[in-house]
């Protein structure tokens, strides 16, 4: 039978490897966030810059003020579609990068506590008496650390969404904003 320090001393070391992979998988979680995000912008520049190219092409080819303004009145309804589209794609990279952190340390989180439920209750069954007070405050240690997670999570879940609220609402702002525009400068020819 392994002694009380023993047990200690494996629980130690399988929870420092646990932490050691959580914090792998986050972080190359974290790399495939940031290497989507940076694939989105590249293909918007590139996208912005020949559009860019070919709008300036039109804007040139105009033979009088009228028609400058329809080109740049035809061409700001696409530019706001395109940039609610780009605040959407970049919304759900964040949302679904922060969904596979929250998956992971919960399957972290819920391994750890079950190994330490086990751990603190094989102590209990073999602990000396007069150790009951001891084992209870492991036990009301590890109910609280869960309990903190729990928030911690539900927290986190509410600025992720609270995030994404925002962005569709910038989005849709300057959608409208974009329309209108159009609408004003249609309404001067």
């Amino acid at each position: 039978m392994f002694s009380y320090q023993d047990q200690f001393s494996a629980a130690t070391k399988a929870n420092l490897q646990a932490q050691l992979d959580l914090i792998n998988s986050l972080t190359a979680k974290a790399f495939e966030g940031v290497e989507k995000i940076v694939d989105l912008n590249l293909s918007a520049t590139k996208a912005t810059l020949e559009e860019a190219t070919a709008a300036a092409k039109q804007l040139a080819a105009a033979k009088d003020p009228q028609e400058l303004l329809a080109v740049a009145a035809a061409q700001a309804q696409p530019g706001a579609e395109k940039a609610t589209a780009y605040g959407r794609h970049l919304a759900g990279i964040v949302s679904a990068t922060q969904a596979e952190f929250t998956k992971a340390a919960e399957a972290q989180v819920a391994e750890t506590s079950r190994k330490l439920s086990a751990l603190i209750d094989e102590i209990s069954k073999n602990a000396p008496p007069g150790s009951e007070q001891a084992v209870s405050i492991l036990k009301a240690t590890l109910t609280n650390a869960n309990a903190a997670y729990e928030q911690l999570s539900k927290t986190s879940k509410q600025a992720v969404e609270t995030l994404e609220a925002n962005l569709s609402n910038a989005t849709k702002q300057f959608t409208a904003a974009a329309e209108k525009t159009v609408a004003a400068t249609r309404a001067k020819k």
